[in-house]
């Protein structure tokens, strides 16, 4: 049996991926800080005899007895709400965290996962974005934080596996969906679930021309296994390839939720990318993977949630 660290193991992505690591046989070891993860998000887990919480920040190098096989560094601020709010925080969790993830995975020989983003892209000149794109980033933008914390992440992972060996994979993460999101994260499915939920009217920023591609949380969690367990060591896309507007989307969240509440339109925030659509021939080629959540169905599953909620 495997023994598996996961960072950021009580946010949204990462609790997930604990569900999935003990469904697979491993035993896994939960870090996280709590900054903007919820214990909540793990609580069916505390009676499994195969899962360790421990709180902790990743920024400090963290001790563990056994020998572990697989380190998954999953913490960090991801929506804009709260990279903005702790800017600070998540260059430190993309620079430090990783740094002493990665001296842990080095230490035991262990696989290492790094969960990047698309906003490595940022606002994209190439359409739809394939792996060896190197981006439109505004390093001193407001989203730089962010962007640069997982730009950085990536670089001193290629650097652990160039310089040391370590056995290393990379994703990049497009646009996730599903439960345990946080209603008032500012991405935009909770954001219009939550105004459409409660009778509010949902905001469109811009004209809501600009396009985002959905991927069901569970489908991300099998590229994200299937990636770790891969001999792939550049960085793998992970997303839904189905691009729709974002005005076509709130129309989906309305028919959806049974809601006629109007659209209201906001200005476009700073740096705010026009199209975001992954190319995923890569994770096809490679993993054998691509989403098989249809978007109608996970948006039901995660309605279901924030209604029980």
């Amino acid at each position: 049996m495997s023994y598996a660290v996961v960072s950021g193991a009580a946010g949204f992505v990462g609790s997930h991926m604990c569900d999935r690591l003990l469904a697979e046989g491993h035993t896994v070891l939960a870090l996280d800080n709590l900054l903007t993860g919820a214990e909540r998000n793990i609580a069916h887990l505390r009676g499994n005899p195969n899962f360790h919480f421990r709180l902790h920040d990743v920024t400090r190098p963290v001790e563990i007895q056994a020998k572990v096989d697989l380190v998954l560094h999953m913490a960090s601020p991801a929506s804009p709400k709260d990279y903005l709010e702790f800017p600070i925080e998540t260059l430190d969790v993309g620079s430090l965290g990783t740094r002493m993830m990665l001296e842990l995975a080095l230490a035991n020989d262990a696989r290492f996962l790094l969960t990047s983003t698309s906003e490595c892209y940022g606002d994209p000149t190439v359409h739809p974005q394939v792996e060896t794109y190197w981006g439109n980033v505004n390093p001193v933008g407001p989203r730089s934080c962010y962007d640069e914390s997982k730009r950085f992440a990536e670089a001193i992972t290629m650097a652990y596996h160039r310089k040391h060996g370590v056995k290393t994979h990379i994703a990049r993460i497009f646009n996730t969906y599903g439960p345990r999101m946080k209603l008032n994260d500012g991405r935009v499915v909770p954001a219009f679930m939550d105004q459409a939920l409660h009778g509010n009217p949902l905001t469109i920023f811009g004209d809501g021309s600009q396009t985002r591609s959905f991927c069901y949380v569970s489908d991300l969690v099998d590229g994200l296994y299937r990636l770790l367990l891969s001999d792939e060591v550049f960085p793998v896309n992970l997303g839904n390839p189905r691009e729709m507007t974002i005005l076509q989307f709130a129309t989906a969240i309305q028919e959806l939720t049974g809601t006629s509440t109007p659209l209201i339109r906001l200005p476009l925030p700073e740096d705010d990318p026009k199209q975001r659509q992954p190319d995923i021939t890569k994770a096809r080629a490679i993993l054998g993977w691509e989403p098989r959540v249809p978007l109608e169905e996970g948006l039901r599953h995660t309605v279901e949630y924030f209604r029980a909620i």
